[in-house]
């Protein structure tokens, strides 16, 4: 966030002291419009470690997720875990990924947008 919303930096903070990651998310950030749900810096460091671990072509790239976060300040990104990009009518990917959105948050709701094809 280039001029950070203090809003959404609060919403960041309070996700990260309480341990919650069940807050809906939604943002807009370089055009792309992003929901899901706000994820613990460190849950989803562990989350990608464990990813990067099983691949046999990127498992050394692990150990960088496996560093502790630096915690000084307030938080400067978003985590997003169980979220999709939305293009159209389409969530990508259908599963949901991970995410991190650092900067540039242009607009943001609180609670995800659903989408169908039907």
């Amino acid at each position: 966030m280039s001029q950070p919303d203090e809003l959404l930096v609060d919403v960041a903070a309070l996700v990260e002291s309480d341990q919650s990651n069940q807050t809906s998310l939604t943002v807009v950030t370089g055009g792309a419009v992003i929901t899901g749900r706000l994820a613990l810096a460190a849950t989803r460091r562990q989350r990608v470690s464990d990813v990067l671990t099983d691949s046999a072509r990127l498992g050394e790239f692990a150990a960088v997720f496996d560093s502790p976060a630096k915690k000084d300040g307030p938080p400067t990104h978003l985590h997003f875990h169980v979220a999709r990009i939305l293009q159209g009518t389409l969530g990508i990917p259908e599963t949901g990924g991970m995410y991190r959105v650092a900067k540039d948050v242009s607009a943001w709701s609180v609670g995800d947008f659903s989408y169908s094809d039907h």
